[in-house]
């Protein structure tokens, strides 16, 4: 199988990186995302905890015209938004307490895979044999970004701060990784574009 062609992501390409300001530019790249999204595409965030990831899927929420408030449903677990516009629904899912493949099952899905986008909150190790293509979306924020803190009581999620308790101010790198021939046009340019921001260059890891 070839390279990708540049300015594009996958089938199991190089990342693509994007940096995004603040939580409003998070939003915005949502909305371009959306653009590009059907029924029956999975896409898996991971991140720390206020990293943006209800905030990105926020905007997706807003760009696919769903109905209802886009929140963390960590409660719920999974939340379904059906479509005002005649697309597909958005189901939004919240993996953070869930620990085993088994627990994952028990949601049951892939009875909706089909017909709506699936988004999954730290479903990493968990959701990817749901579908063979997929798009993995990882979500950095340096530490002290619009000042979270690390004791949050409130904090559904337990012992930390959620974004929603700081989350317009910071700046948030998105690491794009399209897997399977879904993914294969993916044109990262032109979603930076759409979203107002510009690809970014990966700094190489330390050894």
């Amino acid at each position: 199988m070839g390279a990708p062609e540049p300015g594009t992501v996958g089938p199991d390409g190089p990342d693509l990186v994007l940096v995004l300001p603040d939580a409003d530019a998070t939003r915005a790249f949502g909305r371009a995302l959306a653009a590009r999204l059907r029924a029956g595409d999975l896409v898996i965030l991971t991140g720390d905890l206020g990293a943006g990831k209800t905030t990105l899927t926020q905007g997706v929420g807003a760009g696919l015209g769903v109905r209802g408030q886009v929140a963390s449903p960590t409660f719920i677990v999974a939340r379904e938004h059906p479509s005002l516009v005649g697309g597909p629904a958005l189901v939004h899912v919240d993996a953070y307490r869930l620990g085993s493949l088994d627990e994952v099952d028990a949601l049951d899905l892939d009875s909706s895979l089909d017909d709506s986008v699936t988004i999954v909150e730290w479903g990493q190790g968990l959701v990817e044999a749901l579908a063979g293509d997929r798009l993995e979306v990882v979500l950095e924020r340096p530490r002290g970004a619009g000042g979270v803190p690390t004791d949050g009581a409130d904090d559904p999620h337990g012992g930390r701060a959620s974004e929603e308790e700081a989350p317009e101010a910071g700046e948030r790198r998105v690491v794009l990784r399209g897997v399977g021939q879904r993914w294969a046009d993916l044109d990262v340019a032109t979603l930076a574009r759409d979203a107002g921001t510009a690809p970014a260059a990966r700094p190489a890891q330390q050894s």
